[in-house]
């Protein structure tokens, strides 16, 4: 059976920083309505909406303190269902994100919870220890342990793996699992078409008692992942909740972030005999270059070069793994990592390659909002900004080892998640025609690009985004196999084969002019940025540019 998802084309919009239709500073629903042209002119035919349910915005809408309705500051439950409605009506689906591995602690199951030692919803969440000492070493994804002590005084511990204010669901108890499917086709019955699962890899644990095992035997917290990423409950658990969703909304995307599953995990979620999801989201694209990391402090904010030689290995892996079983997503910026354009890309022309070069592949293409225009990463002057408790203490072993705090603020800058969660600029006035008054995040912008001055400029990158999301529409580079040839560290080059049709993506990842032998007969120019000549089957690319070629 055909499923829209399988020729999508998505666009991830973070609701605060999309576009405020209020004067409130914070992005919201009515915003997004307000751009759905925009959207349609650019071509994409889904959006993936950051989580817009009731939150005290902890992190930022991850921790839902209630999933039956909308944000005050994103608008009201009618604003949302005018929203799909209107998406609809432009022929763009509605992806949403779906927190279930914690919740937030102001949620009311966990307040009943703390408040009655003995409510049914104390074994919604884990508790666990004694005598108040954790139960074990694990440490949190945000920073010291997993464990925070009951604010019932037990004596007990609750878990989370992120902020002590989000609290793990228990997932062993089916009345959790039964709930959590409630909200789910909640949203469903109103019309959205997929899900985004966040952190499904998270849900299962291991035995709480096991510490992980570390060479000084410290109890000082320490990631334990294995004992709390892509257990074997994680598939028992959600494969009934993936099948009830499929049998009642079969048209549904599934789309699960996976962050650090391996390509062979990859295809036990994604594959069609274990009913899970249609698709995953994986971190382990990319590989840092570490061979210049600063040993005499933190590594978690030093800039680092992609290391493109493993990126070409992992995109083959991932490709030829995957083929014939799913779809893989094709991403180079999230709302957890900085933008493409900061982060690897060293000017445009590099930018328009490699989107070019990971686009045009077999697999789902997932859009950061603003990547199209080539936004960067925002640069903050107050280590605050950056709402993170590993912040402060990263400048400041950066200044013991020698740095100045405007180069360690410079690090995090082009580094972190949060100043690539900046406001869109949708013109060059005050606020980038974001919001009237100053936005919830603020800080410089790099370069002042904006949609409204691409949109008239028939060489700008929004003017490349949309001819590269009209190539991908065809046939050849949404169903055709993929082979990547055997170049050198210079340049990334693949061919898209499908009845009868051949094409070959040529780009170049060097400062430098190269040369790349390509198999005979493509001449067809069909998209091109920066420079290049070809003759004889040689083609010759100039520094960053790319190419692709039809027969």
């Amino acid at each position: 059976m055909a499923h829209w998802y399988d020729h999508a084309i998505i666009y991830q919009i973070y609701p605060k920083s999309f576009q405020d239709s209020n004067g409130d500073g914070i992005g919201d629903l009515n915003g997004i309505r307000k751009r759905i042209p925009y959207l349609k002119d650019l071509g994409v035919n889904a959006v993936w909406l950051n989580p817009v349910f009731v939150s005290p915005q902890v992190d930022n809408g991850y921790d839902v303190s209630n999933y039956f309705a909308i944000d005050p500051h994103m608008g009201t439950m009618a604003d949302m269902e005018n929203l799909i409605s209107d998406l609809h009506q432009a022929g763009i689906h509605v992806i949403m994100d779906f927190v279930l591995n914690h919740t937030s602690d102001q949620h009311p199951w966990f307040q009943d919870a703390i408040k009655d030692p003995n409510s049914i919803y104390r074994d919604y969440y884990i508790f666990a220890g004694e005598n108040n000492q954790r139960p074990n070493n694990w440490g949190s994804f945000f920073g010291g342990s997993v464990w925070e002590p009951d604010p019932a005084g037990t004596g007990q511990s609750y878990f989370h793996l992120f902020d002590k204010r989000m609290p793990d669901l228990n997932w062993k108890n089916s009345e959790v699992r039964h709930a959590m499917l409630e909200i789910a086709e909640y949203w469903l019955n109103k019309g959205i078409d997929g899900l985004r699962l966040d952190a499904f890899i998270h849900v299962g644990k291991a035995d709480l008692r096991q510490n992980f095992p570390t060479l000084d035997n410290s109890s000082e917290p320490v990631i334990a992942e294995p004992f709390f990423a892509n257990l074997p409950q994680v598939q028992e658990w959600l494969r009934p909740f993936c099948e009830k969703i499929k049998q009642d909304y079969p048209d549904t995307l599934l789309l699960g972030e996976a962050a650090s599953a391996s390509v062979n995990l990859a295809v036990d979620y994604t594959t069609k005999r274990n009913h899970l999801m249609d698709s995953v989201v994986t971190f382990r694209y990319f590989t840092d270059d570490e061979s210049h990391v600063d040993p005499n402090f933190p590594a978690a904010y030093q800039p680092k070069p992609l290391d493109m030689d493993a990126f070409k290995e992992n995109q083959a892996v991932w490709q030829q793994t995957l083929a014939g079983i799913s779809q893989p997503t094709l991403y180079w910026s999230n709302h957890d990592m900085a933008r493409l354009r900061t982060r690897v890309a060293h000017n445009d022309t590099q930018a328009r390659s490699l989107a070019m070069l990971m686009y045009l592949q077999r697999g789902i293409p997932i859009i950061y909002y603003g990547e199209e225009l080539g936004l960067q990463n925002l640069l903050f002057d107050d280590p605050a900004q950056f709402e993170d408790q590993n912040a402060a203490p990263f400048i400041q072993a950066a200044e013991k080892a020698g740095k100045t705090e405007e180069e360690a603020l410079a690090m995090m800058n082009a580094t972190h998640k949060m100043p690539a969660r900046g406001p869109m600029p949708w013109n060059n006035e005050q606020y980038a025609g974001f919001s009237t008054v100053k936005p919830w995040l603020d800080g410089k912008r790099v370069s002042r690009v904006s949609a409204a001055q691409e949109m008239t400029d028939s060489d700008s990158m929004l003017s490349f985004y949309k001819q590269l999301l009209a190539l991908k529409k065809e046939a050849l580079f949404e169903e055709g196999s993929y082979y990547l040839l055997a170049t050198d560290e210079k340049s990334y080059v693949y061919q898209r084969d499908y009845q009868g049709q051949s094409a070959i993506v040529a780009v170049s990842l060097s400062a430098e002019k190269t040369q790349v032998k390509l198999p005979t007969g493509y001449t067809t120019e069909k998209l091109v940025a920066g420079h290049y000549q070809l003759k004889d089957d040689v083609l010759t690319l100039m520094p960053y540019a790319g190419v692709v070629l039809e027969k």
